[in-house]
This record gives structure tokens, C-alpha cells and sequence, in this order.
């Protein structure tokens, strides 16, 4: 037995990634998925997890859309008969770009995708969990909602904020039997990452990539994955409110480049 087997599983952003990676896990866990990305890339997400014989359905929808939330959490439940977990995964990276030349349109949109739209996951997601009297909200934040110098303005704001959407709709669930926790990312091999390690790579300084952390190493989606798996099974039924750092060690100290003691 798997430890998802017969849950029922949302995932946004899955068309790559750490959502792809996820994807891949969960079904082998035996959960029974709704992939959600708005790329068509989310179909091939889709056909990695059947060719695997996992059960998937792949929707494209936009994850900062409350119709879009809506549809595809209703459909999770139209076709699985319940919704045991949902990882609010999806996000973007709002680039770095000096604050007199951010706009407001830029922010609003980030926001939008990555604040907005685990909001909207929770918002969507409680009825359903709530009347089971039991599940399991995951969310995306990162490293960078919990420290400065890991990102730009508006995406450390974000993902600051989905912390604290976190720690705060823990004490709105209480006594439901329902879950929320967040991962923190730090320097993961991703889509969004790829310029940085295209970069390094151009200026020949790709083994320098995560030295800024004890394990001096930049970490793969997989590794994200595994901590969403935790966090969405029933291992984790006392982890409730909580924003987990999976950075390699970059958190646990003011980053140094001195040699070890």
C-alpha cells in the first residue's frame, strides 16, 4: 500500500518541475491526481504518470482564477468522490528588476499567482475537506518568504505572504481534523531556476551553484516532491501550520564563505 492509496489529489503547476516531479510521486503513492497547469505542457505530465499506470486526469486552468479553482477542485471531487489533499504549487518568479522601475501591473500579477491563487485553493478546498472532517492543504512558499536576498520584490512579498496565509488558516481550521503547511524551497533545478543555472554554465561557474548552503549543492525537484508527499500523507497528522524549509541548510545560519570550523 502506498501511502496516498485511494486519496484523492489535487497538484497546480504540474506541467514541470517540482509539480511534475510531485505528480510522479504522488500517483506512484497511489493517489488518484488531478494535474493541473495552465501549459499544455501538463498533458505530457499527464502521459508520464499513465505510461507509469498511475490514475491522472490533466486539466489546463489558471490557478490565480477563482472560476478556474473552483472547476477543477469540483472536479476532483466529481470524479474521485472526495478530495483528500491539494498542493497549491503553482507560482512565477517576478524576475529582479530595481523597485523605480516595478510596476504596479507586475505585482499584481505575481501576487495574483502566487498569493492570490493558494488562497483561492484553501478558500475552495475547506467545504469539501471540512465535511470529510479530515485533508491535507499544502502550499508553495520558498525560502525567500522567510529571508531577504533570495529573489526579487514582489516574489519574496508573495511568498512572505503565503507563510503567513499558512500559519494563519491553520487556527481557522481548528478542530476540523483538516491540515495546511508550506515548503520553502531553496535554490531548486527548475524551469524557473533554468537562467541562473544557464548562467553559470556560460560563465563556467556552475560548481559554485548552492555553495552558499552546508550542502553545497543546488537541489532537484524530487527532492520537493518527497517532502510533499510527507506533508500530504497521513504520516504527517500532527504537522499543522508549519513552513518547512527544504534549502539544503541555507536558512539554518546567515549565510558565510569562510571555510568550515
Amino acid at each position: 500500500m502506498g501511502r496516498l492509496e485511494g486519496k484523492s489529489v489535487i497538484i497546480t503547476g504540474a506541467g514541470s518541475g517540482i509539480g511534475r516531479a510531485a505528480s510522479l510521486l504522488f500517483t506512484r503513492e497511489g493517489a488518484k491526481l488531478i494535474a493541473v497547469d495552465r501549459s499544455e505542457a501538463v498533458k505530457e505530465t499527464a502521459k508520464l504518470v499513465s505510461d507509469a499506470g498511475g490514475i491522472v486526469e490533466a486539466v489546463m486552468a489558471d490557478a490565480g482564477s477563482e472560476a478556474d479553482v473552483k472547476a477543477f477542485i469540483d472536479k476532483a471531487v466529481s470524479k474521485y468522490g472526495k478530495l483528500d489533499a491539494i498542493w497549491a504549487n503553482a507560482g512565477v518568479s517576478g524576475g529582479l528588476v530595481p523597485i523605480p522601475e516595478q510596476t504596479v501591473e507586475h505585482w499584481q500579477e505575481v501576487l495574483r499567482i502566487n498569493l492570490i491563487g493558494p488562497f483561492l485553493a484553501i478558500k475552495h478546498s475547506m467545504p469539501h475537506m471540512i465535511g470529510q472532517k479530515s485533508g491535507s492543504i499544502v502550499c508553495t512558499a520558498s525560502v525567500a518568504g522567510l529571508k531577504a536576498g533570495a529573489s526579487g520584490h514582489p516574489y519574496g512579498a508573495s511568498k512572505a505572504g503565503v507563510i503567513s496565509l499558512v500559519q494563519t488558516t491553520a487556527y481557522s481550521l481548528s478542530g476540523t481534523g483538516v491540515r495546511i503547511n508550506a515548503v520553502c524551497p531553496g535554490l531548486i533545478e527548475t524551469g524557473m531556476t533554468k537562467p541562473i543555472f544557464d548562467n553559470a554554465k556560460q560563465r563556467g561557474t556552475q560548481d559554485k551553484i548552492g555553495q552558499l548552503n552546508p550542502l553545497k549543492r543546488a537541489g532537484q525537484p524530487h527532492e520537493l516532491a518527497a517532502m510533499g508527499l510527507f506533508l500530504a500523507s497521513d504520516d504527517a497528522s500532527y504537522v499543522n501550520g508549519q513552513a518547512i524549509p527544504v534549502d539544503g541548510g541555507l536558512t539554518a545560519s546567515m549565510p558565510y564563505t569562510g571555510k568550515p570550523v
